[in-house]
């Protein structure tokens, strides 16, 4: 799954103003030399000043007056999920090239119908950035370039539902192979700190359920771990096991075969600037493994973060793809595929029953 960086500047819009939008548009001001914002759909003449005044950007109550007065490469659905299908119809129905945020529907039977309604346009990609991070995609080129063999399963506790699934899918290499998932919940008390309201106080351990699945694609396997807020809580981890026929990838050690009777191990290196007496401003420039680098920061010297610098990344190869200079980045039945494992680790979870996938609509 090759993603393309294009130098060309990008514009976009958003429909929606919730904290995700809020997210694109924090972006597009760090690189305003890369991404443009150029407008914002809400539903509301007062939600549409406010907009307008706090993120100094034009705000529109209806997507027809956003496209008489701008031609964004492509228009980002940012609503809540079940609103999401709608506008991504509407738009893709008017010859708009759509990013969609995740998940594009919230159930099997809103994929279905989705990609029934769209799927042959080819006209929507979905913002699915997690193998964009630069600590994912370096892992996923030492894969691609064969450092640790055939790749037989993978391991992720880290993210949840659709984002791990994508992992997973992605460094499996496995694409539409149907799935057996078994999957159980388990509650232990753990305190919890810290939320995106931020640190609360209390160090109260209270009742965390951790879901554990297994992906079985009938040889290659994945293993999802997820507890409750693990994404904030500082006392959880996260971690990534990547196992080949030679070796594997545990966070950023890489243990394989040199030689049939000598195995090493070997480490990826970031090089962080910003920190002790460098004086380069703090910023992420590459990571490198014995060597030679594999993986180059594309916003060198903007300080973001590596989340934010892999939600740039499909923000800017989308508007390649939208000007016909890329291939797709993470098109809609990609994302169908993830969502409708998630939903299978759900119900298996939820039933104590296995549940075993079968192909679909957007099945090659």
């Amino acid at each position: 799954m090759p993603f393309m960086i294009s130098p060309g500047h990008t514009t976009f819009a958003v429909v929606g103003t919730g904290w995700r939008s809020r997210f694109f548009a924090r972006l597009a001001g760090t690189v305003p030399d890369r991404l443009t914002l150029a407008g914002v759909v809400t539903r509301s003449a007062g939600r549409a000043a406010e907009v307008a005044g706090e993120w100094k950007v034009p705000a529109y109550t209806s997507i027809d007056d956003l496209l008489a007065a701008s031609t964004p490469d492509y228009v980002i659905v940012s609503v809540p999920w079940a609103a999401s299908p709608a506008a991504i119809v509407d738009l893709a129905g008017r010859g708009v090239r759509v990013l969609a945020e995740t998940p594009p529907a919230p159930d099997a039977d809103g994929l279905r119908a989705l990609w029934d309604a769209v799927g042959g346009t080819r006209a929507v990609q979905v913002a699915e950035q997690y193998l964009l991070m630069p600590g994912h995609a370096a892992r996923l080129r030492l894969v691609s370039d064969g450092v640790i063999g055939e790749v037989g399963s993978v391991q992720v506790s880290s993210t949840h539902q659709y984002h791990a699934v994508s992992m997973i899918r992605g460094l499996l290499g496995t694409g539409f192979a149907p799935a057996e998932v078994s999957a159980r919940r388990f509650t232990a008390p753990l305190a919890d700190p810290l939320s995106p309201a931020g640190w609360s106080g209390d160090d109260t351990p209270r009742p965390a359920v951790t879901t554990l699945a297994t992906l079985d694609f009938g040889g290659p396997s994945g293993l999802y771990d997820f507890t409750d807020n693990q994404w904030w809580n500082p006392l959880r981890a996260r971690r990534i096991v990547v196992r080949g026929s030679r070796g594997e990838i545990v966070d950023d050690e890489v243990t394989r075969l040199l030689d049939p009777t000598t195995p090493i191990t070997s480490s990826l290196v970031r090089r962080q600037t910003g920190h002790d007496l460098n004086l380069e401003g703090l910023d992420l420039k590459h990571i490198s493994f014995d060597g030679r680098i594999v993986y180059e920061n594309p916003f060198r010297g903007s300080g973001m973060s590596d989340d934010d610098i892999a939600v740039a990344a499909i923000l800017e190869v989308t508007g390649a793809w939208a000007r016909d200079e890329a291939p797709e980045p993470y098109p809609l039945a990609e994302a169908c595929e993830d969502h409708l494992l998630a939903l299978a680790i759900e119900e298996s979870a939820r039933t104590g029953t296995p549940v075993r996938t079968t192909p679909s609509p957007w099945t090659p």
